[in-house]
């Protein structure tokens, strides 16, 4: 039973070892602490945290991945890195606290609204009280400074996709065109589709509260908790 949800992106500064001398990242650090800790108050038995990547599996460990993105840390004994969007969700609920246990799930960026609705239908089905964290950015065209540059089609989504986030419009998460998404570089589209459509299948009505809404240096992030609720 999905009890409940917290969306947050997953940038590289979000790694307190990659965020510098001046943490500009801070204000959105808070932001995922915040939703997450109202997320740990409903009481999940399990946080399964989905994040895309350039492949789909369940991890099972991983290091951090630091290094991969000029941050200084042990080898680990050549441990592997997590992907970047499980990487972040680890270490911000390691900062949070008393979670409980944690389970890893990469999505493939472009994966196929089959294959989301496969894993959203397990997530549903599943009898314990399970949290979401749900690692995804918005898109990284909305400026000059973006990683992507300008793309005025990017506005528009990030609008839509904000306002699905924040009114727990789940149907409009889960078909999100993942083409566009590519050309617009919304690295969560698999990952808020598979929220989407895992409360859909679910049958959960959702209260939504938006804890951080905003594009520093061109991409967007949103930070929102989803509390779930069943007649």
């Amino acid at each position: 039973m999905i009890i409940g949800a917290a969306v947050c992106p997953h940038p590289p500064v979000l790694l307190r070892e990659l965020a510098g001398q001046h943490d500009t990242a801070a204000p959105l650090r808070r932001a995922c602490t915040s939703a997450l800790t109202a997320l740990l108050k409903l009481r999940p038995e399990v946080i399964v945290v989905v994040g895309g990547a350039a492949t789909s599996g369940v991890h099972h460990g991983g290091r951090i991945p630091v290094r991969e993105f000029g941050g200084a840390q042990p080898d680990r004994l050549g441990e592997p890195a997590l992907p970047l969007s499980l990487g972040v969700g680890r270490r911000l609920l390691d900062e949070t606290g008393a979670a409980p246990a944690v389970e890893l799930i990469a999505v493939e960026w472009e994966a196929a609204s089959a294959q989301i609705e496969r894993l959203a239908q397990q997530l549903a089905a599943r009898p314990e009280r399970i949290g979401l964290l749900v690692m995804g950015d918005g898109s990284a065209r909305r400026g000059s400074r973006a990683p992507g540059y300008v793309d005025e089609r990017a506005i528009e989504l990030d609008k839509r996709i904000g306002a699905a986030l924040a009114t727990g419009d789940a149907a409009f998460l889960s078909r999100v065109e993942p083409h566009l998404a590519t050309e617009l570089l919304v690295a969560g589209r698999a990952a808020f589709a598979v929220l989407g459509s895992a409360v859909t299948a679910s049958g959960a009505s959702v209260h939504a509260e938006t804890h951080y809404a905003d594009d520093p240096l061109g991409v967007m992030y949103f930070v929102v908790v989803w509390v779930c609720a069943f007649s």
